[in-house]
Formats: C-alpha cells, structure tokens, sequence
C-alpha cells in the first residue's frame, strides 16, 4: 500500500534564488483551480478510501504540486540543461522539447542547451553523435511535424558513461523523455548523479503512447492516437456494412494495457467487440469470440473487431525473441483472428469478406493533435519548473486535473492497465454490447 514516504521527491540541494517567475506566483494560494507551493494533492480521491486508511491528515499519501516556486536552485545565468528523447514515437515529442526550450529561454533566462540525439545512445562518447545546440529559432516550428527532431533509439547504455558524459558536459539538468523502460533508465543516472554528488537534477516527462505509466494521469500524445485509432475503425465499419457477412478486424497499439482500443471504440460507437490484453476470451464453443462474431453478422449483417496488440496471446505461439528494449515479441493476433475466422466461415461453405486495418506506425508518427499539444506545453513547463527548484529523479504529471510530482520509482514499480472492474471497460461492454464474460 502507496505511503507518504513513497511520494516523497529527491531535491539536488535548497532552493536559495530569487526565481524570475516569483511575481507570478507571489502571493498566490491554494484555491479551487490553483494549487499553492506548500499544498499538497492527495492520492485518494474518495471519502471512503480515504477513510480506509486510519491516518490523520498529515500522514495520508499525498503528491507535490506541480508548478513555479518564489526560489529555485540553479542560477539561470551558470545553468546548462540536456534533454533526450528515448524508445518509440508518439504524438508530441517535438512540442514537448520545443515547450522545454521555451520556457528555459523566455521565462527563466537559462540559454545553454543542449539535444542529445538518438536516445541514451547519444550520451556516450562511443556513438559519435555530437549535441544540437536548441534555441528558441531552433524549435519554433518543430511542433508542426511528427517524431522527434533529435531522434530516439532503445536499448541500456552504460549509467556511469552517461553520468561521465553529463559531468564533462557541465550539465546541471537532464531532462529525459521516454517511457517506463526510459524512465527506469533516468532514475538509475539519478540515483548515481546523487550519489557523486555533482548537482545534476534528472527530471522525467513521461511518454507512452499506449497510456500505460501509473499516478501520471494521461500520456501526452494518447488522445492523438486514439483519435487517429478511431479513423481506421470508421473505415473498418464502412467497409463491413458495404459486403455479404462483412467483418472488419482494427488492430491497435497496446502491448500490456488496451487504453487506445477502449477510447478509440468508444469515440465512434462502431466497434462491436474490442479485446484487449487484461480481459481474456476463448475463440471456440458456444460462448467463445467466434460463435458470438456469428451471432452478431447474423442479427447485423456485419461486424468490426478492434484488438490490442497484446491481446489473446494466450492463442498464439510463445517466442523468446525480444526487441532492444528486452520486451517479447508478440505474435500478430490481428492477422491470427483474420485467418481463424476465415477458416471458421469456409468450414460451413459460407460466404466472408474481412478487411485487416493495422494503423499503429501511422498513428505513432503523426503530429500532436491541438488537445494534446497543450497538454505537452503545460507537462514541459512543470518539468522546467520542478528542475529549476532542483527536483530530481522524478517525472510529472496530471493527477486528476492537478499538476504533480511523482518520484520514478513509484511509476515504474507496476504496470498499469485498463482494470476489467473499472468503469472504462464497463462503458466498453455498454458501447459494443458485447458480452461481459467470452471464457
């Protein structure tokens, strides 16, 4: 069970400076859409969770708000910051860096930066690759195309090389945008940056497209991707209604967590089934996926089947193969459902059109659309806010509309994904009306 003590950020050391955003925020104080520097957001949500625990207030669980302070750490003036990005593409990784860049320049005055091209492999001397200098010109219009201006890679580096080339580099920020094996990545250059004790401060801003990191709210670039998800399954859609027992097949991303399946469903109502990884199924008998796909081409004359990439693994081959970043491979359960049912179809002699839509390397690279796009500017501007007040090993996010600081052990110590108690499934079933139980 979550402590206070878990929720408590590292700092690199006291903050003593005048902060150049201290008349913003002079003065200000707790209210119903601001949180004050000295508050703190709780973990609970409800009056009997909050109940269930026995502890007086102050020793709830609770997060550090998010945003400027009156004093800081590091002297803008002798400031040097770094940010990489790491792992796959998603949606808003160049507003992310441009909104970093932004906010270092125009607000606190902090004109040495640097990008580390191609992930963590950037920060070690054996890769060649040479920093780009960022300035305000540099970034202006990044935001406007997809990917990452200073590309990514996976796979572990060396910490103690990275460190070494942090220190060599003068750097007293790193700033690193990645998912949870990134982020894991950052806590350990955090912890060894504490333990040298140089000063550097390491601060995260998670990124996963499939919106599966813990306590940060939602990943920036998620809302563009279930968006984009939900194009292919209209497409899907029209093409089952215009065939005799037409079934259209959507894969999408979602390894160990089926968000993009659930909201991209959800936000057209054309899915009639959607299957994602924490919710098994069995494919035969008579309340098997199969029989039930029947029954509903039977009643509809159609039907559209959206599919996290991760789900029903349990029907598919086990593979010891592994990418870079030492996950499984998986095998396709998208063209593995298109040949079954296939198969299922021919074996009665009867007549099937399927159509396979697999949207994910398309949805991943496209630019943030304008609803995440400003919640990238707003992750970015916290990110330099905690840094400069000398935050460390950390990553922020949005807790239930408020702007937080999580330390990185505590959203990489699980996984998260859609709970089949929760009420985001339940809004699923109700969508689909398929069945609540297919095992």
């Amino acid at each position: 069970m979550v402590t206070l003590a878990d929720l408590q950020v590292k700092t690199v050391g006291p903050s003593t400076i005048t902060s150049p955003l201290a008349s913003y925020v002079g003065g200000r104080t707790t209210n119903e859409y601001y949180v004050g520097a000295d508050d703190r957001i709780l973990f609970d949500d409800t009056v009997e969770l909050v109940r269930s625990r026995g502890l007086p207030l102050d020793e709830l669980p609770t997060f550090e708000t998010g945003g400027p302070r009156e004093l800081i750490h590091f002297d803008p003036a002798t400031t040097r910051v770094g940010i990489v990005t790491c792992g796959g593409l998603c949606p808003g990784l160049n507003d992310v860096i441009r909104a970093l860049v932004l906010e270092l320049h125009e607000h606190y005055g902090v004109d040495d930066v640097l990008g580390f091209r191609n992930g963590y492999a950037g920060l070690v001397p054996e890769s060649g690759l040479q920093p780009i200098p960022l300035t305000s010109e540099v970034v202006a219009n990044i935001h406007e195309r997809g990917g990452t201006m200073l590309g990514s890679s996976r796979g572990a580096q060396d910490v103690g090389t990275i460190v070494d080339t942090l220190q060599m580099r003068g750097l007293s920020i790193l700033f690193v945008i990645g998912g949870d094996g990134s982020m894991r990545g950052a806590h350990r250059i955090a912890e060894e940056c504490l333990r040298r004790g140089n000063g550097i401060a390491v601060v995260g801003v998670p990124k996963t497209i499939d919106n599966d990191i813990p306590h940060i709210g939602q990943s920036f670039g998620f809302q563009t991707a279930y968006a984009r998800a939900s194009q292919s399954i209209k497409a899907a859609k029209i093409e089952a209604e215009a065939a005799i027992n037409g079934i259209g097949i959507v894969k999408v991303m979602g390894r160990h967590a089926g968000f993009i399946a659930c909201y991209s469903a959800l936000a057209n109502h054309n899915a009639d089934f959607v299957l994602i990884p924490e919710v098994p199924f069995a494919l035969h008998g008579d309340n098997g996926l199969l029989a039930h796909i029947r029954r509903r081409v039977e009643r509809d004359g159609n039907a559209v089947l959206v599919v996290a990439e991760g789900a029903g693994q349990e029907h598919l081959p086990v593979t010891d193969e592994t990418d870079a970043s030492g996950n499984r491979a998986l095998g396709d359960i998208g063209r593995f459902l298109r040949e079954v049912i296939r198969e299922e179809w021919t074996a009665r002699g009867e007549e099937v059109m399927l159509r396979y839509f697999s949207p994910g390397y398309f949805i991943r690279s496209v630019p943030a659309d304008p609803a995440d796009a400003v919640y990238c500017a707003r992750l970015a501007q916290t990110a330099v806010h905690a840094a400069m007040a000398g935050r460390t090993d950390m990553v922020v996010g949005r807790r239930r509309h408020r702007f937080v600081h999580v330390p990185i052990e505590y959203v990489t110590h699980r996984a998260h994904g859609v709970s089949a108690d929760g009420d985001l499934w339940l809004s699923v079933l109700e969508s689909t009306s398929q069945p609540h139980d297919m095992t």
